[in-house]
């Protein structure tokens, strides 16, 4: 007999309590692990594919390790690099950018400019602001020996994690579900398969996007000579898992960047606009469809405040844990409407007396 609903809400209760108080307490120890199962989840499906084209589960895991060590070394080597110098001048560089700025409204409404205005001020504290903040936040980073240190044991735990994980995915999902209570264990695999088409669909479809479209803006920027081009084209493809997000804050800094630079020769700044133009286009019509789907169940602004109140309480990795469990609870929260639509309470006394009324057990 299965347990009363009433028993179950408290043991369910009790364990995501447990995952909540564990997150909150071991914090960045569980980064590299939390990072590793991540990665993991993500490659298994090639590691499937690379099984049924008859490699070892061994050997499959080590193909995928050695590509993946090589991008990573390619990536440290070339593109990093040249990240960090660019996000840096850019820091550098916004008091200028805003002082032009300023100079421009004068020149164009100079009532609007005058040595009290609040506008003027408020330009000057903005791109003071972010010279000092940013480069205090970019100091830190690059040269704390904790940070390097916390770097580090990331770059050695992270693939040795993901390695384990990703060899013994398969297994582990067997013995989780051994362990499953049997009389919900159906009802328990309907739900798990449902978060996982969820997490498919937006975590791989939307991260592959958001690495097309990141590659393809840093690239077209670059060529047409726009400076800061690799940094705009990183920040629109790290946001683009926020729909629209991505693309209106790297649009918008870039055609603003193009504005400073390209001032008078208008054709450059048509170019700019129309890179992003493009951009949206292909992924709004072919992208997103063929990689993601129509509906994957995660509402933008669910998906702003699941990362926004993770990150508050846990951190950074409050901030990776975010998605999967707005994922998982927008499908529990579907199941227990669909649930309730089924019962007697919703349907009321006219169903109990058809005799087509749910009991509402779990």
């Amino acid at each position: 007999m299965a347990l009363p609903v009433h028993e179950q809400v408290k043991y369910w209760g009790i364990a995501a309590a447990v995952f909540l108080l564990l997150l909150w307490m071991l914090g960045d120890v569980i980064l590299p692990f939390v990072l590793g199962g991540a990665l993991a989840y993500l490659l298994d499906p090639i590691a499937d594919w690379l099984e049924r084209v008859g490699l070892s589960r061994l050997w499959a895991t080590i193909v995928i390790t050695l590509v993946a060590i090589m991008a990573f070394v390619v990536a440290g080597l070339v593109i990093l690099p040249t990240l960090i110098e660019q996000a840096a001048a850019l820091v550098n560089i916004a008091p200028r950018l805003f002082q032009d700025l300023q100079a421009f409204l004068i020149e164009r409404f100079p009532d609007l400019m005058d040595a009290e205005s609040t506008l003027r001020r408020s330009l000057v504290s903005v791109g003071e602001t972010i010279q000092a903040k940013g480069g205090e936040l970019l100091n830190r980073i690059l040269t704390s020996a904790a940070g390097l240190v916390n770097v580090l044991v990331l770059v050695v735990l992270v693939p040795v994690v993901t390695f384990y994980l990703l060899m013994d995915w398969d297994r582990m999902v067997a013995e989780v579900d051994r362990l499953l209570p049997r009389d919900h264990a159906p009802v328990v695999r309907q739900l798990a398969r449902d978060i996982d088409r969820v997490l498919a669909s937006f975590i791989r479809g939307q991260g592959t996007v958001a690495l097309i479209q990141g590659t393809y803006y840093a690239v077209a920027l670059m060529a047409v000579g726009l400076q800061f081009g690799l940094v705009v084209g990183f920040i629109a493809g790290l946001l683009s898992f926020i729909p629209y997000v991505g693309a209106i804050v790297g649009g918008g800094l870039a055609i603003g960047l193009a504005l400073f630079q390209f001032w008078g020769d208008w054709l450059w700044i048509v170019v700019v606009v129309a890179i992003f133009q493009v951009g949206q286009l292909v992924e709004g019509n072919f992208l997103t469809p063929k990689l993601v789907g129509s509906s994957v169940g995660l509402h933008p602004v669910w998906l702003i405040f699941a990362l926004s109140a993770f990150g508050a309480l846990f951190g950074f990795v409050g901030m990776l844990v975010a998605v999967p469990v707005a994922a998982s609870l927008g499908v529990l929260l579907r199941f227990g409407i669909e649930r309730y639509r089924q019962s007697l309470l919703y349907r009321g006394v006219e169903a109990r007396r058809d005799g087509t009324g749910d009991d509402g057990d779990a």
